[in-house]
């Protein structure tokens, strides 16, 4: 399967950027930057974790929840995002945690390069210097690959947050090949494409979705792709 191949990762176009893998257990992250990073990121990426499973140890409602949870103040800063951003789209806290984790280990990294792209499982923070063009994976549709937009240096750091409820073993009670949604919050955009996600039932139900997951706070533009159909709405340039 394609997915479990990582084939999608050639998704953005990184030219002059150095690429490498930084993993821990199911923790995969591709990231791209001017210089090599990947002690900074394994080290980051390592202290968001142990935030992550040390908080779930304690309270396991956290990593079970398909609802929101209240939000807890004393929290590290990973898990009062997450519970923060969740409760905005209506959906439980771990729905945005692939976003969550791109997002926290690339503001550990901003400041040692200038440009920086951190995927994980399909969830991408972005900040750039340049403009790029970025494609959407959309499984067994035929139109996966053949969206693109383009994302402008001024409009980073952006998170570009993808769900789908035929690829990847992410949870999802639609249908949908795709759903990218874009936001400043990499955590939010993630969490969002799950509650978008949800409402797609079949290709007619598009309009519906889109029109859903535009008045959350916080999106700037969404594509979904169901089948051979799409649709997107809000600050989204294809080409």
């Amino acid at each position: 399967m394609e997915y479990e191949n990582r084939t999608y990762r050639s998704l953005i176009n990184k030219d002059n950027l150095v690429s490498y893998n930084v993993k821990i257990a199911e923790s995969d992250l591709l990231i791209s930057s001017d210089v090599h990073l990947a002690d900074e990121a394994f080290e980051s990426l390592a202290k968001h974790r142990n935030f992550l499973e040390s908080y779930i140890k304690n309270h396991p409602e956290f990593q079970k929840s398909l609802t929101p949870l209240a939000d807890d103040d004393l929290a590290p800063p990973i898990v009062r995002e997450m519970l923060s951003k969740s409760k905005i789209c209506g959906v439980g806290p771990m729905a945005g945690v692939a976003g969550a984790v791109s997002e926290f280990v690339g503001r550990d990294l901003m400041d040692l390069t200038e440009n920086i792209i951190i995927e994980n499982g399909g969830d991408i923070f972005l900040r750039s210097k340049k403009k790029l063009i970025t494609s959407v994976f959309a499984g067994e549709s035929p139109l996966s690959y053949n969206i693109n937009f383009i994302v402008k240096p001024k409009e980073t750091p952006v998170g570009i947050c993808t769900s789908s409820g035929t690829v990847g073993p992410s949870l999802s009670f639609g249908k949908a090949d795709a759903v990218c949604v874009i936001s400043p919050s990499a955590t939010l955009a993630d969490a969002a494409a799950s509650a978008i996600g949800n409402q797609v039932k079949s290709s007619q139900d598009i309009r519906k979705a889109l029109d859903f997951g535009i008045t959350i706070s916080g999106i700037t533009g969404i594509i979904i792709i169901c089948g051979k159909d799409m649709g997107a709405i809000g600050e989204v340039e294809l080409v």
